[in-house]
C-alpha cells in the first residue's frame, strides 16, 4: 500500500541517506588525496611513506565529517547513528574492493589484504573510527543535552 509506511521505515531511510551522504563525501575527499599521493608522492617517497603522509588528513576528513553529518541529523538515535557509520563503512569497503576489481583485477580478498603492514594497519584503524564516529557524537551530544541532577 502507497504512504503507509511505519515512523521506523522513515527512520531507516534517514539513516541509509545519511550514510549515502557520510560515505560519498569522504570517499570523495579520499579520491582527491589518493589521486595527489599516487603520481606525487609514491614514486618519490614509496607507498608506505606516502599512505602515512595521507592518514592524518584523511582521518582530519572523517571528523569533520561525521561532526558534520550527526549535526545534520540531530534526531537520529545513537543507534541509529552507530547504523550511519556501519552502512557508511559497508558502501567504503564496497567501493575499495570493486576499485581493486576495475583498476587492479583483484579479488576483494585480494584488494582487502593488500595494503603495506604498517600504513594498512593505521588505515583499518581509521576505518573502525569512520564508523564508529557517527555514534560517538551522537553520544556526546545526547549526554550533554541530558539535564544533571545535583546531588543532595
Amino acid at each position: 500500500m502507497v504512504g503507509s509506511g511505519s515512523v521506523g521505515d522513515h527512520a531507516g531511510m534517514r539513516v541509509l541517506r545519511a550514510g549515502v551522504a557520510y560515505f560519498a563525501l569522504v570517499f570523495a575527499a579520499g579520491f582527491v588525496l589518493g589521486a595527489v599521493r599516487v603520481p606525487l608522492l609514491v614514486p618519490r617517497l614509496g607507498e608506505r611513506t606516502a599512505e602515512l603522509l595521507e592518514l592524518p588528513f584523511m582521518g582530519l576528513v572523517v571528523v569533520l565529517v561525521s561532526r558534520w553529518r550527526q549535526r545534520r541529523t540531530p534526531e537520529l538515535s545513537p543507534s541509529q547513528q552507530l547504523g550511519v557509520g556501519g552502512f557508511a563503512l559497508l558502501l567504503l569497503l564496497t567501493a575499495e574492493c570493486a576499485l581493486g576489481a576495475v583498476l587492479q583485477g583483484r579479488s576483494p580478498i585480494e584488494v582487502l589484504l593488500a595494503h603495506d603492514p604498517v600504513s594498512g594497519s593505521v588505515y583499518y584503524a581509521l576505518l573502525v573510527v569512520f564508523g564508529l564516529l557517527p555514534w560517538w557524537w551522537a553520544r556526546r551530544v545526547s549526554r550533554c543535552a541530558r539535564p544533571h541532577r545535583r546531588r543532595s
